[in-house]
């Protein structure tokens, strides 16, 4: 950086991505300050300006102890390491150094105290249980359909069902594999020692709402194409396994969709307005790729002019909207995602999205980071007339 861009940096005061030190003696204190960095957007420390702006002029005794210091901290009392870039400019003859950290891609970091911070603003505060399993996850160090749901035994499943379906994908039945049932549900990480884990409740529970009631879709058709509207045509809660959601889902949108005749035939069946294909893909998608560490249903929600899916979560790691549209993907839930090419009609090599959207152009899809949420938006082709 030159000394044009750092006057400017201080000029605009401090904020999450810029820090104000004028001067740093505890390897501890540096050591929080670049965890936060890492854990959010990545930033620059700025040591020798006072929290006013006004320059301090480090010494070179100061710059050597600091330089030396940053290193140590980076890697000793940081976990993972990070590698931060210094760099020491004169200002009006008045020497600073400037600390660069990058957004982590190994995240979250912590100190070796085990505390985990994020940037707040200006300031930093530290990282909430549930926002930790989201950067786990993130990072693909932990799953959430792996993760174990307390209370929960094999008589909150459908073995019944359980077995149909491992008889269908393996060609053997349950009985012929020679283990137990509980070690072959621990096996495909369906339980995970006594309990089942969120895929084998999500998949083959007999009731999975009664232990995650929020895992459902909600589901309304509005008169008129404004969310905060309070008429409504139709509104259900769907709930049940991961196919009996796809199942409702599909139907819901189904009898409250237009169809448009494509034959002369007076008596031919019409076709929906929206193809079956856009509805099925972008209805797995949100069941199998949403982020399940966020308690929140799954939202269905129709307006005259769109069809809108939102799903808790936004695009996990690097993924963007443009490389999902070219079939990209990543598997959040690796469990439900593998589980899922066989009861469903989903593929799982990450085509779904880009299936989509070539059957139907008119689809949007927004990836909302701030509000942690992914959504399709279908536009409908034909609003003039009433269903």
């Amino acid at each position: 950086m030159n000394e044009i861009e750092i006057l400017n940096l201080i000029e605009l005061g401090e904020d999450s991505k810029t820090q104000f030190k004028e001067n740093i003696h505890s390897p501890d204190s540096l050591a929080q300050e670049m965890v936060a960095f890492s854990n959010a957007s990545g930033g620059k420390i700025l040591i020798g300006v006072q929290d006013d702006g006004k320059i301090k002029d480090l010494t070179m005794k100061d710059i050597q102890r600091l330089n030396q210091m940053v290193s140590n901290v980076s890697s000793n009392k940081i976990e993972p390491p990070i590698n931060p870039l210094t760099e020491t400019i004169k200002i009006n003859k008045k020497k600073i150094m400037v600390v660069e950290i990058k957004k982590g891609i190994n995240k979250p970091y912590c100190t070796n105290k085990g505390i985990y911070l994020t940037k707040a603003g200006a300031d930093k505060r530290k990282i909430s249980q549930e926002e930790l399993q989201r950067l786990f996850q993130d990072s693909n160090k932990i799953y959430a359909d792996e993760m174990s749901v307390m209370g929960t035994s094999i008589k909150d499943m459908d073995t019944i069902n359980f077995k149909r379906v491992y008889e269908r994908i393996y060609q053997e039945s349950v009985e012929e594999n020679n283990l137990s049932l509980q070690q072959l549900l621990n096996n495909l990480d369906l339980m995970s020692d006594e309990n089942l884990t969120l895929a084998g409740l999500l998949l083959f529970g007999e009731k999975p709402q009664a232990r995650r009631p929020l895992f459902m879709i909600k589901a309304v058709s509005f008169f008129g194409n404004d969310p905060a509207g309070t008429e409504y045509r139709d509104e259900e809660e769907i709930r049940g396994t991961i196919l009996e959601q796809y199942k409702g889902g599909k139907s819901f949108l189904l009898r409250n969709l237009k169809k448009i005749q494509t034959k002369p035939s007076f008596n031919s069946e019409g076709t929906p307005e929206i193809p079956k294909i856009v509805i099925e893909e972008l209805l797995v998608n949100a069941l199998i790729h949403r982020n399940y560490y966020i308690n929140s249903p799954i939202r269905l929600f129709i307006f005259d002019n769109r069809v809108e899916i939102l799903s808790p979560g936004k695009l996990p790691n690097t993924l963007t909207v443009e490389k999902i549209k070219y079939g990209l993907s990543v598997a959040r839930n690796p469990v439900l995602n593998s589980f899922a090419a066989k009861i469903l009609p989903y593929r799982g090599i990450g085509t779904g999205i880009l299936r989509a959207y070539k059957a139907f152009p008119d689809i949007e899809f927004e990836n909302n980071v701030e509000m942690d949420q992914f959504k399709a938006i279908i536009y409908r082709v034909r609003t003039d007339v009433n269903i």
